[in-house]
Parts: C-alpha cells; structure tokens; sequence
C-alpha cells in the first residue's frame, strides 16, 4: 500500500470508529473484532493490499507494542479503586503468581510433547501467552477509578501485574535456549531476574508514583491555584519510571503498574487527610467516600480539584484505543490463509480451554472466590498486545530464525482466535454473570 493509501484506510477507521461508537456498544461484539475484520480483509488473507511481516519488523513490533503496553498499564493501575492490601489484592496475586506459573507449565508441556518444540521454547512461549492483556480486555476490567465491581478489580489487577511477573519465565526460556545467563543452577536467575527484578520494580513504582502525587499537590497549593499539565506528568512518569527499571535490570511493567497504582492511591489519601481535616474545622461537611475525598481538595469556584491521575487518564485512554486500532490492524495483515494450521489451532483451544481455566483453578485453592467467579476469570484470559511484546523482545535478543517462524504463526493465530473468541463471547456472559449476582443474597 502506497503512504496516500495507509492515510485513508487508517482515517477512514478512526471516522468510522468515532461517529459509530454508539452503534459499536450496542453490537454484541467488541471493536477489536471490526478492526481485525479489515485488516484480514485488506492483508494477504483477502486481498493483499499489504503484508506486515512480524519477523522483519521485530524491532519496530517491539518498541510500538512496548508503549502500548505501557500506557494501557497506567490506565489499569490509576483505575484501581482500593489501596494495596494482601487482603484485598491477594486473589489477583494468586492468579499473577501461582496460577501464572502453572500456565506457563502446561503450555510448556503441551509444546514440547505434543509440537515437538525445545523444553526452553516450549517454556518461552508460555511465557509469551500466559499473562493476560491489558489492552484488550477492555471490556472485562476496571472501567473508571470509582467501579468497585470485584470481577472486573480482579481481572485488570491481574493484568497489570502479570505483564510483569511473566518477564521471569521469558528470561527462563530464553536461558534454556541459550540466549540468557541464568547462573549455576539457575542461581543468577532465581536472585536477578525473580526476586531482585521483582522487588525493584515494585519499589521504585512505589516511590516515584508517591513523590509525584505529593509534589503535584506542593505545587498547585492548597486549595489548588495553579494548573498543571496532567497529560505530560503522566507520560512523564511512565517514561522515567520504565526507564530507571530498565537502567537497574528491574521489571518495568511492574513498576510502571505499581507507580500508576501509588499515584492514584495517594492522591487519595491526601484529599481524604484535607477532607478530615475541612470536617474538624465543619463538621456538617463530613463525607464518607473516599473516593470522592478530593472533592473537600476544591478550588474556590467549588470545581473538583485536579489530580495528575484524574487528569491524565483520558488522555491514556484515547492513546489506548487508538493503539489498540493500529495494532490490531497490523495483526490481520501478517495472517495467510495456511497461517490457519490445524497445530496452531489445536494449540489455542488447549490454551483457552484447558491451560487458562485450569490454571485459574489451582490457584484460587483455598480462596473464598465463589465458583461463577472462577469460571469467569477462567475463561477470560484475553491474550493480545503483549504477548506480541513478549515475542518481539525474544527475536531480537537472538532467538533463531526458524524457531521464531514457528512461535510467530502459533502466538499470533492464538492471539487473533481471542480477539474472536473472547470479543464475541465478552457481552453476553458478563450481562448474564451481573444478572446472576444481582439475585444473589445480600451479606
């Protein structure tokens, strides 16, 4: 396709996209779907317009996936609506840790018995499908900060941990294959990539997500007086905070997720520390939620004051969608009709059906989580736009050519049969899994 062509099949999507939308939250499936119709439509599958080949453009794959993932992590974590506690985070911890850890397992058993794949990439591309997407599951998490649904907390909280906690299992295979140090007995990996990595990245998201709530609320004074630029101190904390992890070999997701989650949370504690302290002076004003605390934060023309959070999540979000049209646009142009392998499709349906729910299972153990609630986290483990990353990161770290053919068609038909399977299945099972817990009993 020639430049003029890109710019009016693309402006004709975002037209399309932004006088349809109404019409597209009444279809029955989601956007993805209409955005990986036309690129199958106008790629090699239908018409051959164009042909994106994923393996000569790993290294721009990577750094455009890299960014989406990171920008759809800030919109997850500053959509957190509860402040971390083992209690309240501890079933989308289970799920990031032991249940991401089994996924990886069978995934891995299935492609080195069954696809006749090295033990290293079989662990690889575990790696590469078992966390979920951020990005396109959308429509099953976190829909705006005050949405306390559990589900859709415990579905984006997973996702924006698991983007993280699967960079181990990625260093694994990759070790295993020969293209990482993993140390005598695999001791380097278990003390740099696990645990250093790990707590690294949580800890500097912590910390710079805090600093930067603490100085937008210095800077703008009290009642706030002077405006900031929410959308570039947004961006700018995720470029510094990625960054820095990146310099000290710590998980970058990770951090980018936690520093978006302890920005959000401490702007809060801080509008609610104002709001008890406007109650003591008048008690009548007293309120309760906390979520609406920043509002006793107010300007003297009685609006709501800004957060950095606040401010700067419409802006991610639009970013978001706007990625998420591109990029999946691109996924329906590297398919070919024989892309479709009954392997490739044999190993997405284990994939769903088998290693997801299972997985789900073995780690909720114990847990109080009620069994319609397991069976939808089970099934809507939507995989997408990271585990692209994942897999560009891979190739262009040395993975051979051969092998990263063979993980390209099996990711990608994996990933494009959850765009179908999850877009047409999200709607009605969640309209029907609110009707179900709306006659449950009250506690």
């Amino acid at each position: 396709m020639t430049n003029a062509q890109w710019f009016l099949l693309v402006g004709g999507l975002l037209l399309a996209r932004g006088l349809t939308a109404p019409l597209l939250q009444r279809l029955p499936v989601t956007p993805a779907i209409v955005y990986l119709a036309v690129g199958l439509l106008v790629g090699p599958t239908v018409l051959g317009l164009f042909h994106f080949n994923p393996l000569q453009q790993s290294a721009l794959l990577e750094v455009l996936t890299e960014v989406v993932v990171l920008i759809s992590l800030f919109s997850a974590g500053v959509k957190m609506p509860v402040p971390f506690s083992f209690a309240r985070w501890r079933t989308p911890i289970l799920l990031a840790s032991v249940s991401m850890a089994v996924s990886v397992g069978l995934v891995a058993a299935f492609a080195y018995y069954l696809l006749g794949l090295p033990l290293g990439a079989g662990i690889l591309l575990g790696a590469i499908l078992a966390p979920t997407d951020p990005v396109l599951a959308t429509d099953v998490q976190t829909r705006h900060p005050g949405d306390r649904d559990r589900l859709r907390f415990t579905l984006t909280c997973e996702a924006g941990m698991n983007d993280g906690s699967a960079f181990p299992f990625v260093m694994l295979g990759m070790g295993l294959l020969g293209l990482h140090e993993l140390g005598e007995f695999g001791l380097r990996w278990a003390l740099v990539d696990v645990l250093w990595a790990t707590v690294a990245g949580v800890a500097i998201g912590v910390a710079s997500g805090a600093a930067l709530a603490h100085l937008g609320r210095k800077l703008r004074g009290h009642p706030p007086r002077h405006k900031l630029m929410d959308d570039f101190l947004g961006l700018g904390l995720i470029g510094v905070v990625y960054g820095l992890s990146v310099w000290v070999d710590a998980w970058g997701f990770l951090a980018v997720f936690f520093a978006a989650v302890a920005l959000r949370q401490t702007e809060l504690k801080l509008a609610s520390n104002d709001m008890n302290s406007a109650a003591q002076d008048n008690p009548d004003r007293l309120q309760t939620d906390p979520n609406e605390a920043h509002a006793a934060n107010a300007s003297p023309d009685n609006e709501i004051a800004p957060t950095v959070s606040g401010g700067s999540l419409v802006f991610k979000e639009h970013l978001e969608r706007l990625s998420e049209l591109m990029l999946v646009l691109l996924i329906g142009g590297t398919l070919f009709l024989d892309s479709w392998s009954w392997r490739a499709v044999g190993f997405a349906l284990f994939l769903f059906v088998v290693a997801r729910p299972l997985s789900v299972i073995v780690g909720l153990l114990g847990t109080r989580t009620l069994w319609p609630t397991r069976g939808m986290v089970g099934w809507f483990g939507v995989r997408g736009i990271g585990s692209l990353y994942y897999l560009m990161f891979a190739i262009q770290h040395g993975l051979p050519e051969d092998l990263a053919l063979d993980l390209i068609q099996l990711t990608l038909i994996a990933v494009t049969l959850s765009i179908l399977v999850h877009g047409t299945s999200v709607k009605p099972l969640m309209s029907r899994f609110m009707r179900y817990r709306r006659g449950l009993p009250r506690a």
